[in-house]
């Protein structure tokens, strides 16, 4: 439990540092260029490259200890981030500033690279999980996780939205820099008894699909419960798209950052919740239910285009959050063999994120040249403006308001559905015994 936990306070670090920048570049991109367009092809690929990476990164973890996965993350951000300084400091300001010009998307692709090399960790400390941690405190290990994701988050608000405000983004891609490079030296002095992996001789070295999916079809349900995630994530491309312009058109950038920061205490205290209390003995249950709750918040929250409903809603949509993301987590924890777990954490990020591209390329155009100028001064806004409200913000609140009602419909008919029943079933009969404990000799740093 003492390497685990200074795994996860090393993710800790590299988490913050990740976020920082993304959240950072979010910003900038917005108040530079003030485009819903950019933001949403912004967001949209960086979803895209996730689901793309995911499988690639679930194979390597399974082929390889997971402590070599984490250094090979951290090697990756750092490169990554220190490029992307180097061309901002080459590249004229009017460049950077320009969506038509080469140096602004050079810019941006280096910075969601060394973002999404900081999922490779992610799917190694998921598997790490079921290595170092008995299964009846795997849910609570969980919840520490996700505690650690939701103070990286509340940093990060804080941090990016002052750093873009006050220093730009030039000291942002410089203190991403400085900061992976200490985390990286920091792993370096943490050790794992772990055996080497043995894969099969056949197995694919690259992308191991045809493993992944034989291992998640073997369990009932288990399909049905990865298709349910995913089609969430096609709804949580609105939320990647249209979040963030919509809170900075109610306040300014320094303020929307201390807001994010202060509800994202809501993803602390739902990690808390859960590494205290678990997730009950049915956690496939408790994913819907959260569900259920997260979809209704998403319905009322924009019913007025105000600072309080909107802080409101975001708390209680991220005290769920990270509650859901344990109980998918703790499921196939106990459900799949360690040695398949890297590829199905792969496969299920690929499927999970697959779909949020989609909407958010869709929604992104949707909203910039139909929704918000209907809902300013068009059809939306006489037929539907008297009660409603008008104007950019009152657009973007209906995109939410929408997707927040078919994400409610789908997750109560997913209640009473057949794979929820199998699913449930399966992980009661689970074997109880701590299946990644074999291959484990007294952890020490």
């Amino acid at each position: 439990m003492r390497t685990f936990h200074l795994l996860v306070a090393n993710t800790l670090v590299a988490n913050v540092t990740n976020n920082f920048l993304w959240f950072a570049l979010t910003f900038w991109v917005y108040l530079e260029t003030r485009s819903v367009l950019a933001s949403a092809v912004i967001g949209g690929g960086y979803m895209l490259l996730v689901a793309i990476s995911a499988m690639f990164f679930g194979t390597y973890v399974d082929r390889h200890l997971r402590r070599t996965s984490m250094l090979l993350s951290s090697v990756l951000s750092l490169s990554a981030f220190a490029l992307a300084g180097m061309v901002f400091l080459i590249a004229p300001a009017s460049a950077l500033r320009d969506l038509g010009h080469p140096a602004f998307w050079a810019f941006i692709a280096l910075v969601l690279g060394g973002a999404i090399a900081g999922n490779l960790r992610s799917v190694a400390l998921s598997t790490t999980v079921t290595l170092l941690v008995p299964e009846d405190r795997r849910d609570r290990a969980n919840g520490l996780v996700g505690t650690a994701n939701g103070v990286a988050f509340a940093l990060t608000s804080v941090f990016s939205g002052l750093a873009v405000g006050q220093l730009g983004m030039g000291a942002c891609v410089l203190i991403a820099v400085v900061v992976t490079a200490l985390a990286a030296v920091h792993l370096m002095t943490i050790r794992i008894e772990e055996k080497a992996p043995t894969p099969s001789a056949d197995a694919p070295r690259m992308i191991d699909v045809r493993g992944a999916i034989r291992a998640v079809g073997i369990v009932p349900g288990l399909l049905g419960l990865l298709l349910f995630s995913m089609f969430n994530n096609f709804l949580g491309g609105v939320f990647m798209s249209l979040m963030d312009p919509y809170g900075l058109t109610l306040m300014s950038v320094e303020a929307w950052g201390f807001l994010i920061a202060l509800t994202s205490l809501g993803f602390i205290f739902g990690g808390i919740f859960v590494s205290r209390r678990g997730l009950g003995v049915n956690p496939v249950r408790t994913l819907l239910l959260v569900n259920v709750v997260m979809w209704s918040v998403t319905i009322l929250f924009p019913i007025r285009s105000e600072i309080l409903p909107l802080a409101i809603g975001f708390f209680v949509y991220l005290v769920v959050a990270p509650i859901a993301e344990a109980s998918e987590q703790t499921v196939i924890q106990k459900v799949v063999p360690f040695q398949e777990q890297g590829r199905v954490f792969g496969f299920a990020q690929t499927l999970e994120t697959a779909a949020a591209p989609i909407t958010a390329f869709l929604i992104g155009p949707i909203a910039q040249f139909w929704v918000i100028p209907s809902m300013t001064d068009g059809a939306l806004a006489e037929s539907i403006g008297s009660w409603f409200g008008t104007g950019p913000d009152r657009g973007m609140a209906l995109i939410f308001i929408v997707a927040g009602t078919i994400g409610l419909i789908v997750t109560l008919l997913a209640l009473r559905s057949g794979p929820y029943r199998s699913l449930s079933n399966r992980y009661a009969a689970a074997s109880s015994e701590p299946i990644g404990q074999a291959n484990v000799e007294a952890p020490a740093v």
